[in-house]
């Protein structure tokens, strides 16, 4: 059985949410970030960490491809053109979307006092809104973001919009906002909002 540290409110969300969306059994210790239960698995003290058969993977992202990779679900097969889209749109996301709202966390309450810009935060979110237009653009014929197949990075896509949402980043795109209506509305996603 696969155990998950972290708290819901960070990125293990996304970790939570494919578990439940594979449907295999976990256990959840609700750690946050920098404690001794997620520092004993991992010394830098980020969350999530997942441990299968006692080994720890980190980073969120790593551990739901690995989670799909294993159970060969919600991902395209390795080699594959429709993998290498996939893999794109995860990396586009992580770096257009992801990064953008860890960097204004970063500069609100991470970083210390005297280390903050403030003021880059009205430039993050011009940026934040310029890109979500570019995912829609990106996205294919259908629900997800490969089309009709839920996959990695639809996870990390509505987790981010999520983050958006409660950063007051904006979120006007009326296509990013009923694709993310659209995934707020399965039901694994609603059980792992639950842990």
């Amino acid at each position: 059985m696969y155990q998950v540290i972290g708290a819901t409110k960070t990125r293990t969300f996304r970790v939570l949410w494919m578990l439940e969306e594979l449907g295999v059994a976990f256990n959840h210790l609700p750690a946050l970030p920098q404690t001794e239960e997620v520092k004993a698995h991992n010394p830098g003290g980020k969350v999530p960490v997942l441990l299968d058969e006692g080994r720890p993977i980190t980073d969120s992202t790593a551990i739901i491809q690995y989670l799909a990779d294993k159970h060969g679900a919600l991902t395209y097969q390795a080699g594959t053109i429709e993998r290498a889209r996939q893999d794109a749109l995860t990396q586009f996301i992580l770096d257009e979307l992801d990064s953008v709202l860890w960097t204004a966390a970063r500069h609100s309450f991470i970083l210390p006092a005297e280390r903050r810009v403030p003021e880059v935060k009205s430039s993050l979110k011009w940026e934040f809104e310029h890109n979500q237009e570019e995912l829609i653009r990106r996205m294919g014929d259908g629900p997800f973001l490969m089309g009709d197949m839920m996959t990695v990075p639809d996870i990390i896509a509505t987790h981010c919009g999520n983050w958006a949402a409660g950063a007051k980043f904006p979120l006007e795109n009326d296509a990013f906002n009923a694709y993310l209506k659209r995934l707020r509305s399965r039901d694994a996603y609603k059980r792992a909002q639950e842990a």
